[in-house]
């Protein structure tokens, strides 16, 4: 059994009980801290597992990989545990933060290569790279060996909760963790519901079992980097379908505030893709209420440098942030007007972006309004109309929202 194999590598990682998350949804709800192994996710327990299971004449060989990060951090630091070369293809949209942390747990034993923006063009350079030279792929989902070992993090959950699990909410990016964790809960505690949780921009597993086989999406949401694939595991889908009973694809601006409120309420780093189950318990509110229910925290790799663009996600998924291009009237105190007479008492300008045409009456300015509270959107905006503004609304124009935002 993997768990042997992985007892002297691997962190056995805590089941806490939440408190703010169990009173919002009246019910003993639990994180299993995977964020919190030495390589911040739960990764490294499938790389581990198929590395050190490799032969001497495989591990000679060297191996190869492509990753948006965790699996790649997985791969290197086995690969400097075990003293086997590595080669690492990963997307050049990866987070800064994961690739020095990849280089740093790789140490002289790994290659980072960065091509495509997708994991899948970085998966297709890596296969390309293992046809030629000989070195073993390392799948970072559709494996058995994976599998396998990320379904030990399954085997401690079970191991440290005394009673039945209701709920168990786990992300899916290629579906190797859902897969083992889930067919592992399907045999030892066939009571569970199985919920997988996927980004609503990249919902490949949802939309794979929808159709009854694996199917590539054509474009993807990549900012949930760990979770933001094309196409999902063909072991991993046949698995999946038999052990979830069912599978929620959230948004990606509320995977934003969960990852917000984690940091806030309780000083919990997780990155996108380790916020997803979380994020899914508002989809589940209702038939959560006093079950016990567990969470699966995959990951606490975020770049500080995202902090921004996350806040601003979050704002615009929970209404608090809008845009807008406003005529203004070429005059004199025209600004001030506005601020005066169509601004609330606790709406703030945020972005204003406006330059004086002296041969028009009226001049568009870009501006970007913060509110306290979402219900004050329908205020401000009748407050423009009454007051001469015209203006147009870009939050649900997403051709001119991308270019001007």
């Amino acid at each position: 059994m993997a768990q042997l194999n992985l007892n002297t590598i691997v962190e056995t990682t805590p089941l806490q009980r939440n408190t703010n998350l169990s009173n919002r949804y009246s019910a003993n709800v639990f994180l299993k801290r995977e964020d919190l192994q030495v390589v911040r996710s739960y990764k490294i327990r499938g790389a581990y597992n198929k590395i050190s299971g490799l032969t001497d004449e495989e591990r000679l060989r060297g191996v190869v990989c492509a990753s948006a990060g965790n699996h790649a951090q997985g791969v290197a630091y086995s690969c400097q545990l075990l003293d086997i070369k590595g080669k690492i293809y990963m997307p050049t949209t990866t987070p800064k933060q994961k690739i020095t942390q990849v280089k740093m747990f790789g140490k002289d034993k790994v290659e980072v290569i960065l091509v495509g923006d997708t994991y899948d063009a970085a998966s297709d350079a890596a296969h390309r790279n293992s046809e030629e030279t000989g070195m073993v792929y390392i799948h970072p989902f559709d494996d058995p060996q994976i599998i396998e070992g990320q379904a030990t993090s399954g085997v401690e959950i079970l191991q440290d909760f005394s009673g039945s699990i209701d709920y168990l909410f786990l992300p899916i990016g290629g579906g190797g963790l859902a897969a083992g964790v889930g067919a592992y809960f399907k045999q030892i505690s066939p009571g569970t519901k199985i919920i997988g949780v996927e980004p609503a921009g990249a919902p490949s597993m949802k939309m794979s079992i929808e159709k009854g086989e694996v199917t590539t999406l054509n474009t993807i949401d990549k900012f949930v980097d760990g979770a933001a694939v094309q196409r999902v595991g063909d072991l991993t889908f046949k698995v999946c379908q038999q052990v979830l009973d069912d599978i929620v694809a959230v948004p990606e601006g509320k995977v934003c505030t969960t990852i917000l409120e984690l940091y806030n309420q309780d000083a919990i780093v997780v990155e996108p893709a380790g916020a997803l189950a979380i994020t899914a318990l508002d989809f589940y509110r209702e038939q959560i209420k006093g079950k016990n229910v567990v969470c699966m925290v995959s990951g606490s790799n975020n770049d500080i440098t995202r902090t921004e663009e996350i806040r601003e996600r979050s704002m615009l998924y929970e209404g608090l942030k809008h845009y807008f291009i406003v005529r203004f009237p070429q005059r004199a105190g025209a600004l001030r007007d506005f601020v005066d007479q169509v601004l609330g008492p606790n709406d703030d300008i945020t972005m204003f972006d406006y330059s004086k045409k002296t041969n028009r009456e009226q001049g568009p300015a870009l501006i970007g309004i913060e509110l306290l509270d979402k219900d004050d959107f329908q205020g401000l905006v009748q407050r423009m109309e009454a007051n001469g503004f015209l203006a147009e609304y870009i939050n649900e124009r997403p051709d001119l929202f991308q270019l001007l935002i």
